[in-house]
């Protein structure tokens, strides 16, 4: 596990955006196509901004599929992941192979095994991920399944996951959070080569000196990464507030 850290959240996801499309530069260079997970939400904005920004990369050769979706929240809604990942991601590179996006208004089940097919064909190189102010991977709240062989599963949100979403503007009331919702699996997640996990902002802080610093534990399920062994952490001051000097790299 190596932690950077960074003055502020747009140089944060400069860094990891950069680090990101050199993964997919060399890993194209190796096996001629790479395949990747994208997160979502404000903690990846600029690192996709930089990621898309990136030249010399042969998207024809990329894979790409996301972490979670709300169950029964149409896409037209400013809250839907596909929403934000074809805005944000798909829309700028054109050229891009395949994406695989979770259709959380089809049955949940159906929707479950139809990527967890999928996803066998694709070993996933590189993983985008973030850390949620309750301490998620993707939408595996705590206490996480760190056991399921499942490659998506059905989750239910806790209520700190809910806040967190109302309290980004995403929703305009609590009520209004969906209260399931389709996540890829933890086990899943480590299964990826490489892991950049991009985490700024002061809410975020408690979270990180759990997950980094805790026993690996289900109750602080990004914790889990500290037993991968090519995850980078992008930090910036303020999630890196509660962190020890020892783990802290600029």
């Amino acid at each position: 596990m190596v932690v950077l850290v960074k003055p502020d959240p747009l140089e944060l996801g400069k860094a990891a955006g950069k680090v990101a499309a050199e993964l997919i530069r060399k890993t194209i260079a190796k096996k001629g196509q790479v395949n990747i997970i994208l997160a979502t939400g404000i903690s990846q904005f600029e690192t996709l901004k930089q990621l898309v920004s990136e030249k010399d990369i042969d998207w024809s050769k990329v894979v790409m599929f996301h972490l979670d979706e709300y169950i029964n929240l149409p896409e037209s809604s400013a809250a839907s992941f596909r929403k934000y990942l074809k805005d944000r991601f798909i829309s700028k590179v054109p050229a891009l192979k395949e994406s695989y996006l979770i259709n959380g208004e089809e049955d949940p089940e159906a929707e479950c095994e139809r990527l967890g097919n999928l996803i066998k064909n694709y070993p996933i190189d590189i993983a985008l991920v973030g850390i949620g102010e309750n301490g998620h991977l993707a939408f595996n709240d705590p206490p996480a399944d760190f056991d399921t062989e499942e490659p998506f599963i059905i989750v239910t949100l806790e209520e700190k996951c809910r806040q967190q979403q109302y309290n980004e503007g995403w929703f305009s009331g609590l009520a209004d959070v969906p209260k399931r919702a389709i996540s890829m699996s933890v086990k899943q997640i480590f299964k990826s080569e490489y892991i950049i996990c991009s985490v700024p902002d002061s809410r975020k802080a408690a979270a990180v000196k759990n997950c980094l610093e805790k026993s690996v534990s289900n109750l602080h399920p990004a914790s889990i990464l500290q037993l991968h062994p090519n995850c980078t952490y992008f930090l910036d001051h303020t999630s890196a507030a509660l962190l020890s000097g020892s783990l802290l790299q600029t």
